[in-house]
This record gives C-alpha cells, sequence and structure tokens, in this order.
C-alpha cells in the first residue's frame, strides 16, 4: 500500500536488488513462467506488467473498480493471464495480444486464491464467501468439479486455502482466525499456510480431516497476508499485513535438520514425548479462568456512558426558543405509546419478579466426572454456568441450586449411604481477595438444595477437581493455581487439614480411591501422582514405569481403581496405563483410538467404564464397558451425528451408562440394547450471541460461535432441531410470520431459512466484519443488516432470494449493537459502540434529526441499551462493565437487561430516571449477551 515495487535477493546477501513507484498501492505480483516479466495488480482495479530487470511498464489494464486481489500467469509459456478482483470476477487475457479474452462469473463475493492447473485449462477460484468454483480457461464458462476429483489434477500451484484437501487447516470455529494464506510445495508433500493471528503453520499435505496437525511458528506481530515457497522449496517467503514485514524461513528437510533451537511452537510433534497431540487436551490445559468481578466490556466500546451523559437539548431549545412560546399541548392529542403492544388485553400487569424454571445446555468442553446418578438412576446432577441442576429423567422437570457466584468448573456425589445425594461443586475464584470473590466449594442437598458446608481456599483461579473419601467425611480438591495446589478438608467442620503443592503442570483429575480415607491419585500433564495422607501430611510417590518395554510418560488424564490396590489412568494416546500400588504393570494398548477422557469405577460390581474421543464406527465407540481387569469390554456408539464424539463423563447406573460429551450433550445408553436417549443439548462453544423468540409460538432460537443454530421448545422442554453453519453465528431474527428466520454471520456473510425446511432461501456477503445484528421490518418488506463496519444495510425482500441491497445508512459514529424498527416500519433506531442511538429514514439511511418527530415514535420492540427511556438501567458502578442487551415485554412496561457482570435485571418501562432501584435475578453466566 505504500505504492512501491521491491525486487529482492533471497540469497545470503538479502539485499533489494529494485524499487520503483506505483500510481496506486500494490495488492499481488505474480512472475511469467520465463521470469522475464511481472504482473502487478493495484487497490484501484487497474493492474500492469513491466520488465522484470528494468521494472518499467510493458502494458496496463483498467477494467475493473475494486481491488485486485489475485493475479497468475498461466503455467508453460505464459499465454494467458488471469486477474481476480473483489468485484468478485476473474478476467482472463491473452499475453500476447494484449486483449482480454473471457471473463469468469458466478462468484457470490470477492476473489481471495487462484491457481491455474498444469495443462493451463483450467482456473480453481477461492471466494469471500467460502467458495471453492472452477472454470474452463480460456472463455471462463464455469465447471462443476467433484471434490475427488479434483484431487486428481495436477496443478501448477496450490494456494487454496478450501476444499476437503484444506479443511485440516482451519482452526477450530470459535477462534478468531481465517486462514489468509496458503502454498504448497512443488512435491506436494507439505503446505504452508499464514493466518490472522500471526502464525505461520505447516500441515502434511492433503490435511484432510478436521484440525489437522501441524507446527506453528511465531515472528508476525499481526495478520500474515501471504506466503509463498521459493522454486526449489529451500525458502518459505511471508509477508505481514500492519507489520510490514517481509520473512524468510529455511525449510530444512527430515534427515538435514541441524541441531538448533528451533523458532516454533511445536503443537503436534511432541508426540515422541507424550504419546500425541489433541486439541481439546492443548485448549483445556490453556484455559484462563477470569472472575465475574474482574470483568471488563465484551464490546470495545468508547465514549462516555449513558448515565454520566448530559441531555441533549430540545431543538427548540437549541434554536433559542422558549417555553412559552409553544402553542399549548392539547389533552385529544397525547403523546403515542414508545412500544407497539401485542396480544395484550386492556389490563396490563407489570412483571414483578421472575423465577428459573429451564436451563438449557451443560457444561462439558473443559470440565470432566460432572454427571451423575441420584436415586437409582431417577435422576441426574450436573452443572452449567453459576447453577447446579438435578434433572429428573421421566419429567424433564429440572431444579436447580443457585448460590454459587461465578462459573462452576467441577461436581462430585457422595457415595457413603450416610450421606445419601450429598453434592460438592468447586467454582471460578480469585484467592487474591478471600471475600465474595474468592474460589469456594459448596456442599448441598440435591434434593432440597440446602446449603450444607461453604469451603473458601486459597486455590488462586479456582477450583478444577473434587472428590469425597470412603466414608464422605473428606473432601479432595485441587487448585489452578500455578502449583496445582492439593487439600483435603473436613467439610462437615469446614476444615482445612492437609494441603501441598500437587505439581508444576496441569492436574486433571484427583480422586480419592473408593475404600480408602487416607490414599488417593493425581493424574495431569506428563506425570501421575499416587498420594497418601498422614495425619495433617501429604506424601506422594510418582508413578514409575518399571521395565516394560517402550513405557512412556504420557500425559494422564483420567482415573479408575480396581480390587488389590489396582490404578487405571486413561492416556492421551488413548491407551489405558494398568498400575499395581505405584508400579506400572500393564498398558492396555488403544483401549481407545483417542484420548481416554473420563472413567468410572462401579463400586457394586468393580466393571470399569471409559469414555474417549473417537470416530464411530462398527467395530468401536467412545464408550466402553470393560471387565474388573481391563481385559475384555463392550463398546458403545452414540448416535449424535458427529464425525467424532468426543466424552467427558460417564457414570454406571443400573443397565445404563450416563454419558456427557464435550458437545454439551448429555446422554443415556442403555446396556443391553445399546440404544440412546438424548437427555440434554447445549451448545459446544461460546458465546452465545444470537437469540430470537418465535412471533406466536413458545419457541425461540439460539446462535453461536460454534457455527450452529438451534431451535428450542419451551413447553416440551426440549432441541427441536439445529443448523450446522460452517461459520460462527453472531445474530438471529424470525420474520413477523415466523415463516422465516436471518442469521448474521461472523465472517459479514447473512443467511435467510425458511422455517419449515430449514433450506435456505437467499444469502449474502456485502461486508467482511462481523453481522451484530439483523432485523426483519414490521411489514417485512426490508431487512436491516447492522455490521461492525459502522453500517446498516436496506435489503428488499419483495424483490427475491437475490437480495439486493437498495440503500444503507451513513454517519454512524462506531459498530453497530442493536436495532428495532417503528411499528410503521418507517425508521429504524441503532444503537452504536459510542454508546450513542441514533434514528434512520427507512429504506434511504437518513438521519432523522428532529427529536420532536423521534418522541412521536411508536416502535416495534425495544432491544436498545440506550436513550432516554433506559438510562435508568446503567447503575453507579458501570464503570467496568457494560449493559450489554435489554427487551421490552411485549406489554410494553417491563424491561429485562443483562450485563457483564452475567446479572439478569428487572425494571419497570420506560425508566429516565438515573439509578433507579431494580431486581436482581440471577447470576446467569459469566457474561449475558
Amino acid at each position: 500500500d505504500d505504492k512501491t515495487l521491491r525486487i529482492w535477493d533471497l540469497s545470503p546477501s538479502h539485499c533489494m536488488l529494485a524499487v520503483r513507484k506505483l500510481k496506486k498501492g500494490g495488492r499481488c505480483c505474480c512472475f511469467s513462467p520465463d521470469g522475464k516479466a511481472l504482473a502487478v495488480g493495484l487497490n484501484d482495479g487497474s493492474f500492469l506488467m513491466v520488465n522484470a530487470d528494468t521494472l518499467e511498464d510493458l502494458v496496463s489494464f483498467h477494467h475493473r473498480k475494486d481491488v485486485i486481489s489475485e493475479i497468475r500467469f498461466s503455467p508453460g509459456a505464459g499465454k494467458y493471464l488471469a486477474v481476480a478482483s473483489c468485484d468478485s470476477f476473474v478476467d482472463i487475457y491473452n499475453v500476447m495480444s494484449s486483449k482480454r479474452v473471457g471473463i469468469c462469473k458466478g462468484a457470490s463475493s470477492y476473489i481471495t486464491h487462484m491457481d491455474w492447473d498444469i495443462r493451463g485449462k483450467l482456473l480453481q477460484v477461492n471466494t469471500g464467501a467460502k467458495e471453492q468454483l472452477f472454470f474452463e480457461a480460456p472463455r471462463g464458462k464455469r465447471q462443476t468439479i467433484p471434490s475427488l476429483e479434483v484431487e486428481k489434477i495436477g496443478w501448477a500451484s496450490w494456494t487454496s486455502v478450501l476444499g476437503s484437501c484444506c479443511e485440516g487447516i482451519w482452526p477450530i470455529i470459535g477462534e478468531v482466525t481465517d486462514v489468509t494464506a496458503s502454498c504448497l510445495t512443488s512435491d506436494s508433500k507439505v503446505l504452508a499456510t499464514g493466518d490472522d493471528f500471526g502464525f505461520v503453520k505447516l500441515f502434511r499435505f492433503p490435511a484432510k480431516g478436521k484440525f489437522g496437525k501441524f507446527k506453528r511458528y511465531v515472528a508476525h506481530s499481526t495478520h500474515v497476508t501471504n506466503v509463498r515457497w521459493t522454486h526449489e522449496d529451500s525458502l518459505l517467503v511471508t509477508v505481514g499485513g500492519a507489520d510490514t514485514s517481509l520473512m524468510l524461513w529455511t525449510y530444512e528437510m527430515g534427515g538435514h535438520r541441524e541441531s538448533r533451537q528451533c523458532d516454533s511452537e511445536e503443537s503436534d510433534l511432541d508426540s515422541e514425548e507424550d504419546g500425541g497431540y489433541d486439541s481439546d487436551v492443548t485448549r483445556e490445559n490453556e484455559i484462563n479462568y477470569t472472575i465475574k468481578a474482574l470483568s471488563t466490556n465484551i464490546r470495545p466500546m468508547f465514549g462516555i456512558k449513558p448515565h454520566l451523559q448530559q441531555k441533549e437539548p430540545s431543538l427548540d431549545e437549541r434554536q433559542g426558543v422558549v417555553s412559552y412560546f409553544r402553542p399549548p399541548v392539547s389533552r385529544a392529542l397525547p403523546q403515542p405509546e414508545k412500544l407497539q403492544t401485542n396480544n395484550v388485553g386492556k389490563k396490563k400487569r407489570p412483571i414483578e419478579d421472575l423465577v428459573l424454571e429451564l436451563v438449557f445446555g451443560y457444561r462439558g468442553k473443559d470440565c470432566r466426572n460432572n454427571v451423575h446418578y441420584l436415586n437409582d438412576g431417577a435422576d441426574i446432577i450436573y452443572h452449567t454456568a453459576s447453577v447446579g441442576i438435578l434433572y429428573n429423567v421421566a419429567t424433564g422437570s429440572q431444579s436447580f441450586y443457585q448460590e454459587h457466584n461465578d462459573d462452576i468448573l467441577c461436581l462430585t456425589v457422595n457415595q457413603h449411604p450416610k450421606f445419601t445425594n450429598l453434592v460438592a461443586t468447586g467454582q471460578v475464584g480469585d484467592s487474591a481477595d478471600m471475600s465474595a470473590t474468592a474460589p469456594s466449594i459448596h456442599v448441598w442437598d440435591a434434593m432440597n438444595k440446602q446449603t450444607l458446608s461453604v469451603l473458601r481456599c486459597y486455590h488462586s483461579k479456582g477450583v478444577c477437581s473434587v472428590s469425597f473419601s470412603a466414608t464422605g467425611k473428606l473432601l479432595l480438591s485441587v487448585g489452578l493455581d500455578p502449583e496445582h495446589t492439593i487439600t483435603i478438608w473436613k467439610w462437615q467442620e469446614g476444615a482445612k487439614i492437609a494441603s501441598r503443592a500437587g505439581h508444576n503442570q496441569r492436574i486433571f483429575v484427583a480422586e480419592f480411591r473408593p475404600d480408602s480415607d487416607t490414599q488417593f491419585v493425581s493424574v495431569g500433564v506428563k506425570h501421575v501422582r499416587f498420594w497418601t495422607l498422614a495425619g495433617r501430611a501429604l506424601l506422594s510417590k510418582k508413578g514409575l514405569l518399571s521395565s516394560i518395554e517402550d513405557a512412556r510418560m504420557q500425559t494422564m488424564l483420567a482415573v479408575a481403581f480396581g480390587a488389590n490396590n489396582l490404578t487405571f489412568t486413561g492416556t492421551i494416546s488413548g491407551d489405558v496405563c494398568v498400575w499395581k500400588d505405584h508400579v506400572l504393570v500393564r498398558i492396555v494398548a488403544k483401549a481407545h483410538n483417542g484420548p481416554v477422557f473420563t472413567m468410572y469405577t462401579t463400586l457394586r460390581d468393580g466393571l470399569i467404564v471409559t469414555g474417549g474421543k473417537e470416530r464411530p464406527s462398527k467395530e468401536g465407540g467412545a464408550v466402553k464397558l470393560w471387565d474388573q481387569e481391563l481385559k475384555r469390554c463392550r463398546a458403545f456408539r452414540l448416535e449424535t451425528g458427529q464425525m467424532t464424539d468426543c466424552v467427558r463423563s460417564v457414570c454406571r447406573g443400573k443397565g445404563k451408562i450416563l454419558v456427557g460429551t464435550r458437545n454439551a450433550e448429555i446422554i443415556e445408553v442403555g446396556e443391553k440394547n445399546a440404544a440412546c436417549n438424548i437427555l440434554i443439548n447445549g451448545h459446544m462453544d461460546g458465546p452465545v450471541w444470537g437469540l430470537a423468540t418465535h412471533p406466536s409460538r413458545d419457541f425461540f432460537l439460539s446462535a453461536a460461535e460454534d457455527g450452529t443454530v438451534r431451535l428450542w421448545d419451551i413447553a416440551e422442554k426440549k432441541m427441536l432441531n439445529k443448523v450446522s453453519l460452517g461459520h460462527a453465528a453472531r445474530t438471529v431474527s424470525y420474520s413477523p410470520e415466523g415463516d422465516m428466520v436471518a442469521i448474521g454471520m461472523k465472517n459479514g456473510e447473512f443467511i435467510i431459512l425458511l422455517v419449515t425446511s430449514l433450506k435456505i432461501w437467499g444469502k449474502k456477503r456485502d461486508r467482511r466484519s462481523a453481522i451484530q445484528d439483523i432485523r426483519f421490518s414490521p411489514d417485512s418488506r426490508y431487512l436491516a443488516v447492522g455490521t461492525s463496519e459502522n453500517a446498516v444495510d436496506f435489503y428488499d425482500l419483495t424483490l427475491g432470494p437475490t437480495l439486493n441491497r437498495v440503500s444503507y445508512c451513513k454517519d454512524i459514529p462506531s459498530f453497530v449493537i442493536q436495532m428495532d424498527f417503528s411499528a410503521d416500519s418507517r425508521f429504524l433506531q441503532v444503537s452504536t459502540g459510542s454508546y450513542k442511538r441514533q434514528v434512520y429514514e427507512v429504506p434511504l439511511g437518513k438521519q432523522l434529526m428532529d427529536q420532536t418527530v423521534i418522541d412521536r415514535i411508536t416502535w416495534a420492540t425495544w432491544t436498545s441499551i440506550l436513550g432516554d427511556e433506559v438510562v435508568g438501567i446503567w447503575s453507579r458502578h458501570a464503570e467496568k462493565a457494560d449493559v450489554n442487551c435489554a427487551c421490552v415485554s411485549h406489554s410494553g412496561i417491563s424491561l429485562v437487561t443483562g450485563d457483564d457482570f452475567g446479572m439478569v435485571k428487572l425494571f419497570d418501562f420506560p425508566c429516565p430516571e438515573k439509578f433507579v432501584r431494580t431486581f436482581c435475578l440471577c447470576d446467569c453466566n459469566t457474561k449475558c449477551f
């Protein structure tokens, strides 16, 4: 973008050989096959070819208006030049005649990557809408090629980031990143990529299947905009966006690797030491928990907060008109209602209180062993957010323990008959302040929800594991502090009897032996320890690998127990290690194909249940039931529809196995018939941003970073359906008739689905940043799409699924937060990240400045957190965190808000007075969006 073209020497001298000034900023460049010419695409839609030696112009063209995003000579003699633009076209030029001979049409978004086949007759194109398209050259006629056939085609280059061959280069859906560039070595074995995090990664090619293994290199401080191998693959060249750096990486092939410190963070190649890499284990090990008291704004807001702003003078006051010149207000013309009321009779009664009735979801992504049977299998106990949940299997009814003030991370049930239905739960906290924010463990009765003991501890950041002893009188806890402290409590007295640093690496689980009050085992990153409580001292022994051939200390994830002092530990590689006392005596190789995350010891018969991560198959499953010695097993497949099942919790009852998964599902599996009954569903990854209620039925939709939109039935207390979108979703909205659903995506795309079939009616991507809110107009004619680009676009739905943008709102001071249409569909109010609310005319997009007109608008909905009508929702202590969302009831007299502290609050509407009294309802989660 500095309007220069530079040529560099890649020999050890590393000098710049030539430079010339361009008329416009350069965006892409490419050498001709013979190296004599250089094509350069510019940011105004033009491109030129220059002599590679002198950098003098040879020819130039200007057929497009938007940025030239990619440019490529055909292989061989370089007869053709393909020029891709952000206008969504690829133009093909004959180099010798200097004429455009073909146009590739049909892309629904800007072009990002482009490659020729080795014959120079086929083009592969990637677009901003994540399309992989193919065009015949030179005419540009679109071709349909099955994915299996794509692999058989010989490509002159490969810079594509899409398709089955590149599926593994994309990170987990919740991560805030895009793969911006790729390049394949000439032997088609190694694919280099660059991404928005500044990472350079190497993958084996083809990278099929999700979340492929890689080596990661860190040097760029921001987005990597391009990566290219040199002609002999000896060097990799990468360029940074904002850091404006060009970097050279030496590629050392196997067998020629020098013995020196590596620049990479080896995400998968520590496998030689710990038996394998797994993304779920790595993510769990790296999570940094933050308490609500330290919450910051979930959005990067700026400006003066509403309760600190001076009230804007009216138009008359600004013009100097005093009040006695105004005509008197007639009693026959009262001020119109602020909100249109729907299905409400004449008697309006305010909502006085809210009571938690139903919770969808289960915390499985970073927890384990946290779903248990109670009352001989009639009930189950689990947790999500800061709520402990008792669920009746027969009726689906729930009751709640709500005494925690932050996220619950672990749960265990007391197995001693004297303490039936007693539960212990540990939460996130901060030990620096031993007040309400300190980490705490609650011991409570699951049936009456009475708190029996609260143990405040010095586990900084939180408690990750709890376990009762055999007699039920002692409780073991493990902290998330750097030393991963282990503490033994007499929970009935609230007394700590012993404490000691557990390990300098993460401990995942620590459990008492089911027949002991003094012996327990802890497992974690590359260690297992066997502990003994001696008085007030804790003594430990490391697990000894003995003389078993090829035995190595792996990352241990789970533990179970057998008779005669046997201990079983599940590993990251899928093996199960069998220990006698603290000595390894046997390895059950590949008990699961992936990590063994959870194990359960059945006290009545000694059978062991294991849960792991693996693909469903005829022979195996993610849940297995073993005999007492782990020599024989029966596998159970979970009917989840997922390509890979990842089990985080198992519990065995009478004839049934209770399973909790990373995908936030709780499933009951029959031992005899292997039938699966999904009891609980939830979003697998958050945040959950989008929420919309059906206009006439007790249904609602939710949309989340896990790339799914889910339909929930409130009356039946279950999930009815879900749609996997492939990209993180940010917002969702029903049409006024409830027959269509609009979904706004994090990548700037939006999709409209037909509710009856869940088929796509139309989709469009006119923006490149996240869509923050999306709304149908009350008359169903227009769709308003608000984005992070300080813009609101209007689409006329009567023109059909082509979704033509008819106008947009200008001069929005910051990113859009919420939008609401007026009841007559003529106006739209927009709340922004600068704490300013503005009103625009629909569909012109012209800002309405007349406050008198604004005051007389009746709104179809009210979700704005800004405006004189809702200034009272902002508390005196709103400096650290924001009110994130609001919704006024259909009666128009009650308002509910959610904030960064996880609080749901109830107000009267309107509430124009500052610091009004509120009803605090519950701590629903870390943040309410």
